[in-house]
């Protein structure tokens, strides 16, 4: 990437790279801390023929998102907490329905109104499972600025290359930081475009089954018949309650992710070669914890971090051969215990996994970290 370096806001870096990947249509409703994204990108829109709307609410502007996604334009939204439940049905019918469409979740405390000015990572689990029924969904958790930046541009990518909304997804202290950051000349940046349908109109399929099990889309204009529903649907796009069918096509949906798995993972690994104790964590406790392995290096204890950067589909490979040699995993996380339940799930037997929570809109610190890691080490 070549372009010239910026002194940005986390959320502005979000609104900015959006911009660069491609995205014309916003639509979103202010909710704290995720509103600088709203008012950057009344800013920003405008001066590349981009639309903006603020909308009446959040169930509508996840709508009108998909609205202007199957008009062909990349599109995005951006919430908290209470905003990410009320756009939960529609997050699934984009699933269904195959919408590509980005949604930032600038993650507080909760539940409920909770505390909009505090720092939390309990959407953990809703990011994956929050919209009801088996469906596919791409969450991606920065770590910094400049990772809000690129990995907004990697959302775009993702979303549209797999026909899929993906969740961008980072708590508030990293929302509201001020880093230096690469900003990219979106006249160079090679950005991913959908799969567009090409060849004869007649016998058109909107949900046909490909390779890559991600079928093309028709482009508005072309004379290509495309019915969208949130009903389970056959090939045709017409619903469905057929038994052979409806299985047939939600194993595809469901599949597509698994398939492409290796272009969706993204991960970080720090001193993981030789480490006997590994912490799991993501967003502002990466941070800390990337302090704690070099405090907890420098003491002998051989620690080391991973962290999913695409927290789903997690990427239980990497994170098992992270694990291999260690004696413990811990998964620091300011909730009271999510992460730490798929950490469970994928860890050997004769490995110990231990959770660090906390629940009062403070970040875990690296004290927290070493203390609770030298605790297990005893």
């Amino acid at each position: 990437m070549s372009g010239n370096f910026e002194h940005l806001h986390g959320n502005h870096a979000c609104a900015l790279a959006a911009v660069a990947a491609g995205c014309r249509f916003f639509a979103g409703y202010p909710i704290t801390p995720s509103s600088e994204i709203a008012e950057r990108m009344s800013k920003e829109l405008p001066k590349v023929d981009g639309t903006f709307i603020q909308m009446e609410d959040e169930m509508g502007s996840l709508a009108a998102v998909i609205g202007a996604s199957l008009g062909g334009v990349k599109a995005m939204t951006a919430t908290s907490g209470p905003g990410f439940s009320l756009k939960q049905e529609n997050l699934g019918y984009a699933s269904l329905a195959e919408v590509p469409c980005v949604i930032v979740n600038v993650s507080r405390g909760g539940p409920s109104t909770g505390m909009p000015t505090r720092p939390a990572q309990s959407d953990i689990m809703q990011s994956r499972w929050g919209s009801h029924g088996d469906h596919p969904v791409i969450v991606i958790t920065p770590d910094s600025v400049a990772e809000i930046y690129n990995e907004t541009i990697r959302a775009f990518d993702l979303s549209e290359k797999f026909r899929v909304p993906v969740v961008l997804m980072f708590d508030q202290v990293i929302g509201h930081l001020q880093e230096t950051v690469e900003v990219s000349d979106a006249r160079k940046l090679k950005t991913i475009e959908r799969k567009w349908a090409k060849g004869d109109k007649d016998g058109f399929e909107p949900y046909a089954a490909t390779k890559d099990a991600v079928p093309p889309m028709a482009r508005p204009g072309d004379g290509k018949r495309a019915h969208t529903t949130g009903l389970t649907h056959a090939e045709s796009g017409f619903p469905t309650q057929d038994t052979e069918i409806v299985a047939r096509n939600m194993n595809r949906l469901l599949s597509k992710l698994e398939i492409n798995k290796k272009e969706i993972e993204k991960y970080e690994c720090v001193e993981t070669g030789d480490a006997e104790y590994l912490i799991v964590t993501i967003g502002i406790s990466a941070r800390a914890a990337r302090r704690a392995v070099k405090t907890l290096r420098r003491k002998g204890v051989k620690a080391g971090l991973f962290r999913p950067i695409t927290l789903w589909p997690f990427p239980e490979e990497a994170f098992r051969q992270a694990a291999a040699g260690a004696k413990a995993v811990l998964v620091p996380e300011m909730n009271a215990g999510q992460l730490v339940l798929e950490i469970e799930r994928l860890g050997s037997d004769d490995c110990h996994v231990a959770g660090l929570n906390k629940i009062d809109g403070e970040p875990i610190v690296p004290a927290e970290i070493v203390a609770k890691l030298e605790e297990l080490a005893r």
